[in-house]
């Protein structure tokens, strides 16, 4: 990264602390910057691997990370409720006020729990949440699944792979699984691993009554119906759809002009919001035409952080280049599908490489910490 920079009057700020926002925080450190990390929470969610902590019991404490053991004063537990460009300053919900000289977003995706925990919690609060659903996991017999994206391919593959006695149905809209942007072989394989372990498909088929069904509760012989009226008895309905871009933060902060539909926010190829120098987004939030992803998000980041360094020595501004995609579905421990910079890869090396830890570790290596 070069020389440290140390500027009088340089803050930035970084809103979220997903993947993204440690990354951009570890890299803000490194080149000696000042700055406040913003989160909802008190720890890092490495919720790549959420969906095992919704089966595995005492898997969910692994999962959070504290950000003040990493980040010390440097971290801010809080919900952003806007900012306020003209002032430069990012406005917390209670009125507390921090300044910034230089704005990163990573305020990700929201959607349903398990897959998701975007609430203000203490980590143990959010453990224990995890440690609840493991519970209501363990009391179903039949699982119902909605939704067969990436998330829903792996969450009724981590059940049938812990719990291979219960029965596991999936119900998705379309008839490819998975991610649209892996290679149609990889999807296959998808579907093919899921057939192998025991997992039900309804495919091309809706649940009717979604909004009207108790989720993550298990009741006993609850009844769905489909659009097409067939209906089928489950003890327990997880939903996996629905994922959205988490705008609450800024979404009154810009204009129309640096929003697109959905809420995402427009950026350059330096990933600098449309019409402001000093404001990145990274992550899900920024309109990039790649799959949302951990990894990319961790990438948007290093690009924004260097070309923060790069404005403040008057160098020239580092450019983001989407590549080809690699993507890697954790099919349970003990497999898994993908494929590495558009090559389809053998599932023996996906297990490897993913599905036995998740990649927990890099996140502890990556924040400092001993993994329990």
């Amino acid at each position: 990264m070069g020389g440290q920079v140390s500027v009088d009057g340089v803050h930035v700020v970084v809103v979220g602390g997903g993947f993204g926002g440690i990354t951009a925080a570890q890299r803000l450190k490194s080149e000696g910057l000042s700055f406040t990390l913003i989160d909802l929470r008190d720890a890092f969610h490495h919720n790549v691997a959420s969906l095992r902590a919704s089966v595995q019991p005492g898997f969910a404490r692994r999962t959070f990370v504290p950000y003040e053991e990493t980040f010390g004063d440097s971290f801010l537990q809080g919900r952003v409720e806007r900012v306020d460009m003209e002032r430069q300053t990012v406005v917390l919900q209670g009125g507390r006020e921090v300044q910034f000289s230089h704005l990163i977003l990573c305020t990700g995706t929201d959607g349903p729990f398990p897959g998701k925990f975007n609430m203000e919690a203490s980590h143990q609060s959010a453990v224990q949440a995890y440690d609840d659903f493991v519970q209501q996991v363990q009391a179903a017999d039949s699982v119902l699944v909605v939704g067969g994206g990436s998330t829903g391919v792996e969450m009724a593959a981590e059940i049938k792979t812990e719990y291979p006695d219960k029965r596991v149905v999936l119900i998705h809209s379309r008839i490819a699984l998975a991610d649209p942007e892996l290679l149609p072989s990889v999807r296959q394989q998808a579907k093919e691993v899921l057939l192998q372990k025991g997992v039900e498909l309804l495919l091309g088929q809706k649940v009717s009554d979604l909004s009207q069904l108790q989720l993550n509760v298990t009741q006993k012989n609850m009844t769905v119906t489909t659009e097409r009226g067939e209906t089928l008895r489950t003890d327990l309905i997880i939903c996996c759809t629905g994922l959205k871009v988490n705008a609450t933060a800024y979404a009154s902060s810009f204009s129309a002009a640096s929003l697109v539909d959905g809420g995402a926010l427009k950026v350059n190829k330096h990933l600098q919001v449309h019409g402001f120098s000093n404001v990145f987004a990274v992550g899900d939030c920024a309109d990039v035409k790649e799959p949302k992803m951990a990894y990319h998000a961790q990438l948007h980041a290093a690009v924004a952080v260097s070309n923060i360094a790069n404005s403040l020595r008057g160098k020239e501004l580092t450019s983001y280049h989407t590549g080809n995609v690699t993507m890697l579905l954790a099919m349970g421990r003990d497999d898994g599908v993908g494929q590495f910079n558009g090559l389809k890869l053998p599932r023996r090396l996906v297990v490897i490489g993913k599905s036995r830890d998740l990649l927990l570790w890099k996140s502890w290596r990556e924040m400092r910490q001993t993994q329990p």
